[in-house]
């Protein structure tokens, strides 16, 4: 393979990953990154400061040689842990007995990421910006602060995250379709400590929730016992919303009357609401995603709100699917830029879309009765007949061979039949009773005149 010099910008999650890959390949990789070096200092805040890895993101961590580090820094979630206004708790399984979503640290994953990176002769080059880039000379203008440079590469990459540099530089040239979108919500970062004796003050192996509607709060464990608290809030408007919340006395009177168990292990509430400022949560969605020889990977294209917890995993899948190309194509760069850029986005806006979806659920529906029941019928569903029903989330979450594209369909035909069977008298009490192997056939139906047999797609 023809050796390439090749810039990244970016030295985020994907960035850092995405060197990896193409050092690996054998190229000479340097990183450019705005910002400080997080292994020197703090530079996450505003950010979560911990995340869930699930299959799509272990795959590719896997495949570089990270497996053995990652099993020393995750805690395991096994389910939703659903908080109730009464303090009740619920446990609702993510999958089958041994599947789980990983709670990790954004910055320890992001050094160990960089540390491989350099081991392998990667070459980070810290608190350079990106001012513009000269797409037909594939030149990129940087500063620091000491002086401004100009470095021609063969291949420029961007994975400066969704207010990307490169993109904005994208925007400028004809026919690049962009589009970015605010929730109301907002997130503000706060804490839940280890108890004095260094434990878990709740349990560890859950995403824990507090839905209310217009509120939500969710909690996922570190591994030194605290667990990172996020607050999702509107910004403005009538009742509860950020803009309300002032003064101590009203910051007090919310978590009191919205979450007043979860108020019971946050002595630190107070200090926490004042120093964390509250963030947004955007969707960004671009095409084409290459111009030239510059491709845009991660949030820089695809930017989702981290309601399917898929933000990350969908990142590093852009890297793992890109190399599976580059192993292909060898040196025909064209072709690699021009298949993967055609592909990939449907996948990637597919599972925008669910992000935004699965913020309704987990404020709203997670709790309801009737949402319930029709998770425990899906569930069935699935013991029943595992390779014809799958649920939505079991597809996106635990089973990176089927795309984000696929399992959305297949979930809106699922949706489609759950919605009838939902209307069936007394469905409470006569669940067991249902036609399951109709109900299958039902969706096979469904599949096939949608444009595809699921006995085929699924790839199991």
């Amino acid at each position: 393979m023809q050796t390439k010099n090749i810039s990244i910008i970016g030295a985020g999650l994907v960035g850092s990953l995405l060197a990896i890959y193409l050092k690996r390949q054998g190229h000479t990789v340097t990183v450019y990154e705005r910002r400080p070096d997080l292994r020197k200092g703090n530079i996450s805040a505003g950010r979560s400061i911990n995340l869930a890895l699930s299959d799509r993101g272990w795959q590719p961590l896997k495949e570089v040689g990270l497996e053995e580090y990652l099993l020393q820094m995750i805690i395991p979630m096994k389910g939703r842990i659903m908080h109730d206004n009464a303090g009740q708790i619920t446990l609702q399984p993510y999958g089958k007995e041994g599947q789980a979503i990983n709670s990790i640290s954004r910055g320890g994953l992001n050094s160990l990421l960089m540390n491989k990176a350099e081991s392998l002769g990667v070459n980070f080059k810290f608190e350079h910006k990106c001012l513009e880039i000269d797409f037909d000379q594939t030149t990129l203008y940087l500063s620091n602060d000491t002086n401004n440079s100009t470095i021609k590469s063969d291949l420029i990459f961007g994975t400066d995250g969704a207010f990307s540099a490169v993109r904005a530089a994208m925007q400028k040239q004809d026919r690049f379709t962009y589009s970015q979108s605010y929730l109301a919500h907002g997130y503000k970062e706060l804490v839940i400590p280890a108890t004095k004796s260094g434990d878990f003050a709740i349990d560890k192996n859950g995403l824990h929730i507090w839905p209310r509607g217009k509120y939500m709060l969710i909690a996922l464990p570190n591994l030194e016992g605290s667990f990172t608290v996020t607050l999702f809030l509107p910004f403005e408007g009538k009742g509860y919303a950020f803009e309300n919340l002032n003064t101590d006395k009203e910051i007090l009177h919310f978590f009191k009357e919205v979450f007043p168990d979860a108020l019971n292990f946050m002595p630190t509430l107070l200090d926490d609401f004042r120093a964390n400022p509250a963030a947004s949560l955007v969707t960004v969605k671009s095409y084409p995603w290459v111009t030239n020889n510059t491709m845009l990977l991660g949030d820089a294209a695809h930017a989702m709100v981290p309601f399917y917890g898929q933000g990350m995993n969908c990142g590093f899948e852009d890297c793992f699917e890109l190399n599976k190309y580059i192993e292909h194509y060898g040196d025909d760069w064209k072709a690699i830029f021009k298949l993967f850029g055609e592909s990939r986005p449907e996948n990637t806006n597919a599972i925008t879309d669910l992000a935004l979806g699965n913020f309704i659920e987990m404020r709203d529906r997670v709790g309801d009765e009737s949402f319930l029941l029709r998770k425990k019928i899906e569930a069935h569903l699935n013991t029943l007949y595992p390779k014809r029903w799958i649920p939505q989330y079991s597809m996106v979450t635990f089973n990176s061979q089927i795309s984000y594209a696929f399992a959305r369909r297949v979930g809106r035909f699922q949706h489609q039949i759950m919605d009838e069977i939902m209307k069936t008298p007394s469905i409470k009490s006569n669940w067991r009773n249902l036609d399951f192997e109709t109900i299958i056939e039902n969706l096979e139906k469904l599949m096939k005149n949608g444009g595809g047999n699921i006995e085929n797609k699924y790839p199991l």
